[in-house]
């Protein structure tokens, strides 16, 4: 005899969880957008102001939501936080953390760069060559770090796969710290020249000069912090 596990239904509160989560991708994400207030919401869903406090709390946990209480619930684009807040935690040694950084950008960032050269839109292509306009023109310092951070995260956006943009978001501060041991040490040309590498592989539809040209990017990065625990990480 067979018997099949039954699915379980969605409780209300995981409804109004996808609902709102819908309504917060559906609406533009340079606007500042707030959602109704929670006895607006309840009466709207047709649910208890239970329910929405509780799904809202689940939104913000998630970082789509801001409950500010007396004002209002901010809809906010920090999907990324959850994870960028406990790598200091789950990894406290300021070396391993980068060491393990490059080894997490080298498994996802070559492919990244591959799938871009061959579903990069002409607009994405466009906003590409603008931040490496940008990249070139800023001055060194923060300016030029956020321009290259800026330029991989095009890059994610570029491959079509949004998990790709989401784990880069959420090593967004790591990655700061890193580009002030690379382009805060040594200037940023070498990044300009291998930006300029990656972008020429992408606008020319070549996946695999794409993925060698950020493989690359990111091994010479890796040299370029001269960590120890960069080169040789032993098992724990």
């Amino acid at each position: 005899m067979n018997i099949t596990a039954l699915e379980r239904p969605a409780s209300l509160v995981e409804r109004v969880c996808q609902q709102l989560a819908e309504l917060i991708r559906g609406g533009s994400a340079e606007e500042e957008r707030w959602l109704p207030g929670e006895r607006s919401l309840a009466e709207k869903l047709g649910v208890s102001r239970t329910v929405v406090r509780e799904a809202t709390k689940r939104l913000e946990q998630q970082g789509m939501l801001e409950i500010q209480h007396g004002t209002g619930i901010k809809i906010v684009d920090r999907l990324h936080r959850p994870l960028n807040d406990s790598l200091s935690l789950l990894i406290p040694d300021m070396a391993d953390r980068l060491q393990q950084l490059n080894e997490t950008r080298l498994s996802i960032e070559p492919d990244a760069a591959a799938y871009a050269a061959q579903r990069a839109t002409k607009e994405q292509l466009k906003t590409m060559r603008r931040i490496q306009k940008q990249l070139e023109n800023a001055a060194e310092g923060p300016a030029a770090i956020e321009a290259d951070i800026a330029a991989h995260h095009a890059i994610a956006d570029a491959s079509g796969n949004l998990i790709y943009r989401l784990i880069l978001d959420s090593l967004a501060d790591l990655g700061v710290s890193s580009r002030l041991r690379t382009i805060g040490r040594i200037g940023k040309q070498t990044a300009i020249d291998h930006h300029e590498a990656i972008l020429v592989a992408i606008e020319n539809r070549d996946p695999e000069a794409a993925r060698a040209a950020m493989r690359h990017h990111i091994l010479a990065a890796g040299e370029d912090m001269n960590l120890p625990a960069l080169k040789t990480r032993k098992a724990k």
